[in-house]
């Protein structure tokens, strides 16, 4: 059996923690000048680092190098510690990680009190992380407060959690608060091909930003579903066709026939587009947030021109070419028309008892903008009029 990717890939110093520079230098700083806390609290999103750079905090201040005269920033990976507290190491004794969600009541903070008074076993400080901190009682935050506090000198803190808010404010005051953050795309598309480089697999255009936006910025998700995709690919590596098949999203053909058919008043087009949305197997509402991406990015590129391709890089040339077409032919207003109607309605399909009947209507409402007396229908036929093309489709037209 293989080890999962964001096990095998989980930074070992603060400088391969990625997108958390305004965490990872300040840490670095104090570590470098010897001006370490008593307790820190990490919080943010999951699988964005906080528990891999408690990991990382606790090695260097446990390193042998990491002395009082000569206090460092990265750990040695030579010596004892270091070693077992590696990837796929043993762990220390003298680093205890406590998962808060079953070890968060009274009795269990009594227990942590107790193994706290004792020195390390042979290094230089114990410490103790709390994972999932949000789920300690009140009653167990109070019975830590007075340790928390005033620790032995030999005693760190790190808190770990995604709900910061529920760490009582008497604690939260006595730690140094370091908020994580999602990583952007522009930088967790070049860690995974990174990743993919070190593999050994070969990834086809597009992919990657597909792995990205199903892993929502987090990156251990984003390792999560590359590990899925490369365990299911074949020779030819990681392939756009399959992993959009797998992770559900709809196919840039798709969405460009919709968009077309859409500046072109194609009224059947649109619709023979739902159908096959329909019959493929997607769902309304999969679609419809798609569709709003897709609408987003031709709003970048009216707006935005040629530099639009700075936002927008990790969409393959061919694809922004036919993008750029696509956003001459509807235009700023009708854009903005067309990305609010698609906003709504993802709101309306939320619990809808018929997602298809509600992404009829959207495409609707989407060919009809005589139909909307708002100021934003008025825009878009007034739009297309500056562009040359009738407000309203002929008689007889398709």
């Amino acid at each position: 059996m293989t080890t999962a990717l964001y096990r095998r890939y989980r930074p070992e110093t603060f400088a391969e923690v990625i997108g958390q520079d305004h965490v990872t230098a300040p840490l670095r700083h104090a570590l470098r000048s010897g001006q370490v806390n008593h307790a820190y609290l990490f919080s943010g999103p999951r699988g964005c680092g906080k528990t891999s750079s408690a990991r990382i905090l606790a090695r260097v201040l446990n390193c042998a190098q990491n002395t009082v005269e000569h206090p460092t920033d990265t750990p040695c990976g030579v010596c004892p510690s270091c070693i077992e507290l590696a990837t796929g190491g043993p762990g220390s004794l003298d680093v205890v990680e406590i998962d808060a969600a079953s070890h968060g009541g009274v009795d269990d903070a009594r227990e942590l009190r107790e193994r706290a008074t004792f020195a390390p076993a042979r290094d230089r400080f114990k410490v103790f992380i709390l994972d999932e901190a949000h789920m300690v009682t009140p009653q167990g935050f109070n019975a830590l407060l007075k340790l928390v506090e005033e620790p032995p000198p030999h005693v760190k803190f790190v808190f770990a959690t995604t709900e910061p808010d529920k760490v009582i404010g008497t604690i939260r005051s006595r730690t140094h608060h370091y908020p994580f953050r999602l990583v952007p795309p522009d930088v967790l598309v070049p860690y995974l091909e990174q990743v993919c480089a070190r593999e050994s697999v070969p990834v086809g255009a597009g992919v990657l930003s597909l792995v990205v936006r199903a892993g929502g910025g987090s990156v251990r998700d984003s390792l999560s579903v590359l590990d899925q995709l490369i365990a299911g690919s074949g020779p030819a590596g990681l392939e756009y066709e399959p992993a959009v098949a797998l992770l559900g999203y709809t196919h840039a053909s798709l969405l460009d026939d919709l968009v077309e058919a859409l500046a072109a008043r194609d009224g059947a087009a649109s619709f023979r587009v739902v159908e096959r949305v329909i019959a493929s197997g997607h769902e309304p509402r999969r679609f419809v947030e798609d569709l709003l991406e897709r609408l987003r990015d031709l709003i970048v590129l009216s707006a935005a021109g040629e530099r639009a391709s700075a936002v927008l890089r990790d969409l393959p040339s061919d694809q922004l070419e036919r993008m750029r077409s696509q956003a001459t032919h509807l235009g700023a207003s009708e854009l903005s028309r067309s990305a609010d109607l698609a906003s709504v309605a993802l709101t309306e399909m939320a619990g809808a008892t018929s997602p298809r009947l509600q992404l009829e209507l959207l495409m609707a409402r989407l060919l009809l903008p005589a139909a909307d007396d708002s100021r934003t229908g008025l825009g878009a036929r007034l739009d297309r009029l500056e562009r040359g093309l009738p407000a309203v489709a002929q008689a007889g037209a398709p």
